[in-house]
């Protein structure tokens, strides 16, 4: 395979430019570790962000973050660590899941819309997006969004190629706005309630005036002998005591909380974030999204149907993470069965290359939608040379 690594975007459009006459796909990489999301590639060659590195602006009194694509994410946080700042959502590390190495690169967290734990209170990585610079399927640099909030002339741009995984052009370059990091961090933990139970805890909190930033829920024998229903309270010392106690009453029939903090409780959150309880197993793992209050009811019909699943709840139930035998068809058709009724969405995040080449990877959408998303498509990338039928079969 060939691997087209340019330093530069007047490099990467000329890299463009010279596949485009010969219809030659291109696969786009950052750090190589999310190989196994979206549909197999189906390219020669590979055009990388890795000599694109290197952050280009940071004002820590305008919140405000951007840096080249291949720019690994951790020096991003760890910058951003020095003056008590960070990403808003938590992007999730894919290495454990993939048991892929290198390093994950922030191009990749925009392109791929990558968030964990506290999207459920600070949005996605597309809502701290508020730049991009990129080339298209013409070989032709844009430069959307701003690099302060005041100048964000494209940001619906910004915002529809976030989560584009590489499909509409390759971003050289990010824009973020950031946040203060929280002066403490606790953890209020249940044990052992059902699955309907702890999701119904998560909804009442989060429905509360006392702001949870993260809420999750882990079956018996995930991450212990018993189940736990998990909220994450972050802010001074001061708020977090009242909310803590006014929640610990709110919850009362639920029973008594623990209290977790330090480094345990990051641990605990990483494996949260990172789907790591799925690591180092032959199973396909898929994310399902859908209303909270639906969680278990899905979970149950899943469980009758494969047996073996297993499952746990983040975003206060919105999203179900699966792990199920990887057996293709067969368990794609009952995961988006027992979805359909209660609509929301069922992606299909790892699974053996020839089980993500049958099935439908992403919610296959409605004719009229696959139509929109074809014609934006085209009109990106005319050629179709940017990742063809990553997310979509012909598309």
């Amino acid at each position: 395979m060939i691997i087209h690594t340019p330093t530069t975007e007047a490099q990467a459009c000329a890299v463009v430019k010279s596949v485009i006459d010969s219809a030659t796909p291109l696969t786009l990489r950052g750090g190589g570790t999310r190989a196994g999301l979206g549909r197999p590639a189906q390219a020669a060659s590979t055009l990388s962000s890795a000599g694109l590195t290197g952050i280009t602006l940071y004002e820590p009194a305008e919140m405000v973050i951007a840096a080249r694509a291949g720019t690994p994410l951790a020096l991003v946080q760890e910058t951003l660590a020095e003056r008590g700042q960070m990403l808003p959502f938590e992007p999730m590390d894919h290495r454990a899941l993939y048991g892929t190495e290198g390093e994950p690169t922030i191009g990749a967290v925009a392109a791929c819309n990558i968030s964990g734990p506290r999207r459920i209170n600070a949005g996605a990585a597309r809502d701290s997006l508020i730049g991009i610079r990129m080339i298209n399927g013409r070989g032709e640099m844009i430069k959307s969004g701003g690099r302060v909030m005041k100048n964000v002339t494209g940001l619906d741009l910004v915002k529809l190629v976030s989560g584009s995984h590489g499909t509409l052009g390759f971003l050289t370059e990010v824009t973020f706005r950031v946040l203060p990091k929280p002066a403490e961090i606790v953890t209020l933990q249940w044990r052992g309630l059902s699955d309907a139970q702890g999701v119904a805890l998560l909804s009442n909190a989060l429905g509360s005036p006392f702001e949870p930033m993260a809420a999750a829920h882990l079956p018996a024998g995930l991450a212990g002998e018993e189940a736990v229903t998990l909220l994450r309270l972050e802010n001074f010392p001061d708020s977090i005591a009242y909310r803590a106690g006014e929640l610990a009453l709110l919850l009362g029939e639920y029973g008594v909380p623990d209290r977790l903090e330090g480094e345990d409780m990051a641990a605990l959150w990483r494996d949260i974030r990172d789907a790591a309880f799925f690591a180092g197993t032959g199973e396909a793992v898929w994310r399902l999204s859908l209303k909270p209050t639906d969680g278990a009811k899905v979970a149950a019909a899943i469980g009758r149907m494969l047996p073996g699943a297993r499952w746990f709840y983040d975003w206060g139930g919105g999203l179900l993470w699966l792990a199920a035998p990887a057996d293709g068809d067969a368990g794609a058709a009952a995961i988006r069965t027992a979805l359909k009724p209660l609509g929301g969405h069922a992606t299909l995040v790892r699974a053996p290359d020839a089980v993500r080449a049958a099935v439908a990877v992403f919610q296959p959408l409605a004719e009229p939608l696959m139509r929109v998303t074809a014609g934006i498509k085209k009109s990106f990338d005319p050629a179709g040379i940017f990742e063809p039928g990553r997310m979509y079969a012909g598309i």
